[in-house]
């Protein structure tokens, strides 16, 4: 791991190190080579804290809670405030430290492995700063204080391996977190009010005019701002919610496959059908008789 800062732990202040003969079983053990923590840790109201590295040998992630501080990557300075996340992958030079009139308490981790640079390379920011605004998520934060009970573990390997997979949930929800932090200034949509209507209209057709409508753009400008936010079309999307929609009815109701077209706005069933299996991969008999043991999720 790299050095970790020389900055005095208080007392309502945490920093584990996990053991270096637990690091090496993780690093060899199939469960979790592919990932593993080095080091967890917080820091509450940490005035002095600073730290530079001109040879960084893992990856890094800090979460800053409260407070301000700077991060400083090739000679260019970035504020850092709360809810920013700093990502720092092995071999980026870097100096960090808090703003001592407003000091910050920070979430960090130490982490290695085999798919550690493709697990940091889904949180790349576009401008190389290494800074992503992701804002205060309490689930977020609820990920890295699971990461610090591994402190509680002893040397208990299979505890170790748990936390390195705990490790990989908080990476890849940040990566799902990362659509909306990247928006530009003023290039905000209101996603909940769009897809609150979905959920209204499930039961009729919605087209693209009536959506873009709702947030004031050309329909060319809706599609490009949603599927930016999402990663779909907002027609896929609502497509989505209408299957999720008919597997419900077709868990919880005894609707035959015409009912259930009928109820979310399609008047064919042969379509609705056709539009379930591409999405499900079975027909929604199919999906029925997985209720009743006649069929299974594989086949």
């Amino acid at each position: 791991m790299s050095t970790p800062s020389s900055w005095p732990l208080t007392s309502d202040s945490i920093r584990f190190v996990v053991p270096r003969r637990v690091v090496a079983a993780l690093a060899s053990h199939p469960l979790s080579a592919q990932l593993y923590p080095l080091g967890i840790g917080y820091y509450q109201h940490a005035r002095g804290h600073r730290m530079q590295r001109a040879n960084h040998d893992d990856n890094l992630l800090i979460y800053c809670l409260e407070g301000r501080g700077k991060l400083t990557l090739n000679g260019r300075g970035r504020t850092v405030k709360p809810g920013d996340l700093i990502i720092l992958p092995r071999g980026l030079s870097h100096s960090y430290e808090t703003r001592d009139q407003d000091p910050w308490s920070i979430l960090w981790v130490h982490f290695e492995g085999e798919l550690a640079t493709r697990f940091i390379g889904q949180l790349e920011v576009d401008d190389g700063s290494a800074l992503l605004p992701l804002g205060i998520h309490s689930r977020l934060v609820a990920d890295f204080e699971a990461l610090l009970d591994a402190r509680q573990a002893s040397h208990n390997l299979t505890a170790f391996i748990h936390c390195a997979n705990q490790l990989r949930q908080l990476l890849t929800h940040i990566a799902l977190l990362k659509p909306m932090a990247t928006r530009p200034a003023g290039d905000s949509m209101d996603l909940e009010t769009i897809h609150s209507l979905m959920q209204a209209r499930l039961h009729e057709q919605l087209d693209i005019d009536t959506l873009a409508q709702v947030v004031n753009l050309s329909k060319f400008h809706f599609i490009k701002k949603y599927k930016a936010l999402t990663g779909t079309t907002p027609i896929s999307h609502f497509i989505h919610l209408k299957i999720e929609r008919a597997c419900h009815l077709l868990d919880v109701t005894s609707k035959g496959v015409n009912e259930v077209a009928w109820a979310l706005g399609y008047d064919d069933a042969y379509y609705f059908s056709r539009i379930f299996k591409k999405s499900m991969g079975m027909s929604p008999s199919q999906y029925r008789r997985i209720r009743l043991g006649g069929f299974s999720y594989k086949n």
